[in-house]
């Protein structure tokens, strides 16, 4: 039994892959079981989710004839299974430090396979980029010079990228304007141990327009960089797809009738995630490949025209539905008559989004480990963790469950892969860390859990 809880006639119940919506709704005392056995918070990841988002994207990339270059942001999740489950399917991986690069290796991935963006990578990154010729994003002049100060004499040709900041981004702290990209041309056009393959950037947001223009100026460089001799072959677009976590309808109508009496702050978050967005990852980048140039042509027979491959780095539109996060509950608290605090064995750092002043917009689905009685009545509360920080809050929204929920029962938040299960999990309280297993099947066809490590996915 699976009872969604929300705000009266503007819920946001989440989108659910088949096996996971089953799971739910079929298979409590499973799912009860493994909460009693490895611990709550419990992270359940599907790693072949992963494979079959980069499929959908890959049916894209290839009807649009774009020589594509897919890299998984492994930053958005800790899970090895996942990162092995790009690697398996064909994808590079995006190292952002030097453990992730480090778990890249291990789970397989040679420096062809790796792409390394990060903007403040160390002297010992730098130098374990350059041990397995990873290609690498340049930041800034300065990063040039240390990266520089890390290449042997007589070793491999370092292959770099330099990150542009989009004119639309003068604000950001990252990427180097035009001017500095031309400079660091200067510097690399004069030291054979550097390969210049092509420009990287990122802009905030998710808009495929501001890609557009993005990659405008990207391709101005490009066409210096080759009248100055070199070779480049890549423009990467960095991330920033969106994905749908719950229906664009509901998603507009709960925005729409939200008011700061709906949150227990008595405030309206300034910002949200586009959690009901009109276009899927795949479609997105379906605009932004036909969408026109200044030239006339589209991006992709701009790509094509050029020889230029389009780089990516996709983190949370492929960890779309590989994962769940499930909470036991506590204690149910009575604020007054009409408010209550559902207490869960777990905090906010394991579902983080109020940390950053905004709101997870996906309704928990509340699974009663045991039917509820018929007499059982709805209660308005919100979700707390188990610390002793005031601030510990998992949902600051008053949510209508529509059964009290009572201690032992489990509250499942979908959807949570993309940085929201682990970005800012820790042992606060000396609590452990949350349990993350990988969803697979046995051999009767049934779910059973596999550990997420490395040398065990």
């Amino acid at each position: 039994m699976t009872l969604h809880c929300h705000k009266l006639g503007a819920g946001l119940p989440p989108i659910l892959r088949p096996s996971t919506a089953e799971l739910l709704a079929r298979d409590t005392q499973r799912l009860a079981e493994w909460v009693a056995r490895h611990g709550s918070p419990l992270n359940l990841i599907w790693p072949d989710e992963l494979q079959e988002n980069l499929a959908a994207l890959r049916v894209v990339l290839t009807e649009s004839d774009v020589a594509h270059a897919v890299y998984y942001g492994a930053k958005v999740n800790k899970s090895p299974g996942l990162i092995q489950a790009a690697l398996r399917a064909g994808a590079g991986i995006d190292v952002s430090s030097l453990y992730e690069l480090r778990d890249a290796r291990q789970l397989g991935a040679d420096g062809a396979r790796l792409v390394a963006t990060g903007p403040a990578k160390t002297a010992a990154f730098h130098s374990a980029l350059v041990g397995c010729s990873a290609l690498t994003s340049v930041d800034s002049p300065e990063e040039l010079d240390d990266l520089v100060n890390c290449l042997p004499a007589n070793g491999n040709v370092q292959p770099i990228l330099l990150r542009l900041r989009p004119t639309g981004q003068a604000m950001s702290r990252f990427g180097m304007p035009a001017d500095a990209i031309r400079h660091c041309l200067s510097h690399i056009a004069g030291d054979g141990r550097l390969r210049f393959d092509g420009l990287h950037f990122h802009v905030s947001g998710y808009r495929w327009e501001s890609r557009v223009e993005a990659l405008e100026e990207a391709a101005g460089l490009i066409r210096e960089a080759r009248a100055l001799g070199f070779s480049p072959r890549l423009i990467d677009i960095g991330g920033g797809m969106p994905i749908q976590y719950v229906d664009q309808m509901a998603y507009q109508n709960h925005l729409k009738a939200q008011t700061p009496d709906d949150y227990r702050t008595g405030t309206v978050p300034a910002s949200f995630y586009p959690y009901g967005g009109a276009l899927s990852a795949a479609d997105w980048l379906r605009q932004f490949l036909r969408a026109p140039m200044a030239k006339g042509c589209s991006i992709a027979s701009y790509l094509a025209d050029e020889g230029l491959v389009l780089g990516m780095e996709p983190g949370r539109a492929l960890s779309d539905q590989a994962a769940i996060s499930v909470f036991r509950v506590s204690r149910v608290k009575a604020l007054d008559a009409d408010a209550h605090v559902i207490f869960i064995e777990g905090s906010s750092f394991s579902a983080c989004e109020t940390w950053f002043a905004s709101e997870f917009l996906v309704d928990p689905i509340l699974v009663p480990v045991t039917p509820p009685s018929a007499a059982a009545k709805s209660i308005r509360g919100y979700l707390a963790g188990h610390s002793c920080l005031d601030e510990d809050v998992l949902c600051n929204r008053w949510l209508t469950f529509p059964v009290a929920p009572r201690a032992g029962d489990l509250l499942v938040y979908a959807n949570t892969g993309g940085y929201q299960m682990d970005l800012l999990e820790n042992e606060f309280h000396r609590h452990p860390m949350p349990s993350r297993l990988c969803v697979v099947q046995d051999a009767h066809g049934q779910p059973a859990l596999v550990p997420d490590t490395i040398g065990e996915t």
